[in-house]
């Protein structure tokens, strides 16, 4: 179809420009040290970092709270800019993805899971969770960063503190605090005689095991992605290294660190998935009597 007359040019948004710039500088202050250092080897150490400052004070900044704080930075600076512009009737790329995030946790999450009433009380939460714990997670695979921000227990036992407060407060409020607890500690239909067993296990269950495997599911996948990221992307440097670059080993690693990169994406997603409806799930089993 040819283009009419008074048809518009399509012109790239700024946040493409701000962004290639941001990747070219990242790759240029990279580049000389990848090429001229011994390669990094993946370890444990990754996760415990030297502190820039404040050494052995509560307030001791290292590269992981650099991590999470360009992060959460990226998050509110991108959830602030859409909100701050006027929404269109044929969106963009960026608002397209953004109201198709919004829409799946809404529908596929919280509407799903906790009905009309609830979902639309608990979308706004639901959707903080799933947008948060991405975020941490997909800073693995940015160049500069190299390490998911919730691959240290703090950041997953802060998001599964958030859920378990909410589903605690949740119940109160719907139930009352006497009726929840007696319908998260003693099921009904039960001969008392059995509430000396059934109680103490519903109690580790309900308010001990939920948030605890909350927070491990996601620090145990996210610490084992970066280390296969990280082996990934040492074997592939140490053969260019030591090898010819066109060398079959290092084509082969090479296409592992591709593929790898892919699936660590695959893997944020689906943690971050994951992690937000098993909240819903904690919240609705909360609200509702048994």
């Amino acid at each position: 179809m040819p283009r009419t007359a008074d048809a518009k040019p399509f012109v790239k948004p700024l946040w493409y420009w701000v962004l290639l710039v941001l990747l070219v500088a990242v790759i240029a202050l990279t580049a000389v040290p990848a090429f001229t250092q011994h390669p990094h080897s993946p370890g444990v150490e990754d996760f415990f970092p030297e502190a820039i400052v404040g050494r052995g004070t509560l307030l001791e900044f290292n590269r992981l709270t650099f991590v999470r704080l360009v992060m959460g930075g990226l998050l509110c600076l991108t959830l602030g800019v859409a909100a701050a512009r006027q929404f269109k009737m044929v969106p963009g790329r960026g608002q397209a993805l953004l109201e198709i995030i919004a829409d799946f946790v809404r529908s596929n999450v919280a509407l799903m899971l906790l009905g009309n009433k609830n979902g639309r009380r608990f979308a706004p939460l639901l959707g903080t969770l799933f947008l948060g714990v991405l975020a941490m997670n997909l800073s693995g695979i940015i160049p500069g960063l190299n390490i998911a921000a919730s691959s240290v227990v703090a950041v997953p036992m802060v998001f599964a503190a958030l859920t378990y407060i909410t589903f605690i407060g949740a119940g109160i409020k719907e139930q009352g605090a006497g009726h929840f607890f007696a319908s998260q500690l003693f099921p009904p239909g039960l001969p008392k005689a059995m509430y000396l067993l059934i109680t103490p296990i519903e109690f580790l269950s309900n308010f001990i095991v939920r948030p605890v495997t909350l927070t491990l599911r996601l620090l145990c996948n996210m610490v084992s992605g970066h280390l296969l990221l990280g082996m990934t992307f040492f074997g592939t440097t140490s053969l260019l290294l030591h090898l010819q670059a066109s060398s079959t080993i290092s084509l082969l690693t090479g296409a592992a660190m591709i593929v790898v990169t892919m699936f660590e994406v695959f893997v944020a997603v689906l943690q971050a998935y994951i992690f937000t409806i098993l909240s819903a799930v904690y919240i609705k089993l909360s609200i509702e009597a048994h």
